[in-house]
């Protein structure tokens, strides 16, 4: 599915490496559709991401298994400009695009994990973000927003930003809320070894992306 600008509503941005997609990824990503009422959610296969080594797959079967597993799902959007660009995938230079095509007013909410929503002061341009987006964090079991875990930048963003999930609609941007998604202990990591072991993949990942990974004959 590509990515139409059409639309009002507030869109989810979840940005990844994707390597592969697997079933937490669309979890999460329908989950906080539903409890942010999100119109859609926009998933963005890193190109070069700057954070990580290099991935197990190229960006272009990345993009592919992303494609693929969304096909289904008429809420989701596959945006391929990062694989197609040149360089690394900073989510700030990212939201700028977005933000250059989609306009000033509808709201964006950039769609984030515990782990890596404490990492968020290490990212490039970081209190800039909440200019052009809100910010929602996946919680789940074991992996909940504690605010002791907070750098002190952090806490003070989320003191002054923190709103409830509806309020994300009702701005473009600036707001801190979190969701609760269903434990789903399944990791790309876990799926990248155990096809490298040469173990089954069957019901991590959808079977569109199985039969990829398969006749591709990726991580292995």
């Amino acid at each position: 599915m590509s990515c139409p600008e059409a639309g009002t509503g507030a869109l989810g941005i979840f940005g990844g490496t994707f390597d592969p997609i697997h079933y937490g990824h669309l979890r999460l990503a329908e989950t906080a559709r539903e409890a942010l009422g999100l119109e859609g959610v926009r998933l963005i296969p890193a190109g070069q991401p700057p954070h990580r080594g290099t991935p197990g797959a190229s960006g272009a079967h990345r993009l592919a298994m992303v494609r693929l597993a969304a096909a289904d799902n008429p809420s989701f959007e596959v945006d391929p400009a990062e694989v197609e660009a040149a360089q690394a995938s900073f989510t700030i230079l990212t939201l700028e695009r977005l933000r250059a095509t989609l306009g000033t007013d509808r709201p964006m909410v950039l769609l984030l994990g515990v782990d890596a929503f404490l990492g968020l002061p290490t990212w490039r341009r970081w209190t800039e973000l909440f200019d052009l987006a809100h910010v929602a964090v996946a919680n789940r079991p074991g992996y909940t927003l504690d605010e002791s875990r907070l750098s002190d930048a952090l806490r003070r963003h989320v003191e002054q930003r923190r709103a409830a999930p509806e309020a994300l609609s009702q701005a473009a941007a600036g707001r801190i809320a979190s969701f609760s998604m269903p434990p789903l202990a399944i990791s790309a990591t876990d799926i990248r070894s155990r096809a490298a072991n040469g173990q089954s993949l069957r019901y991590l990942l959808p079977p569109p992306v199985l039969d990829y990974i398969s006749r591709h004959q990726l991580y292995s």
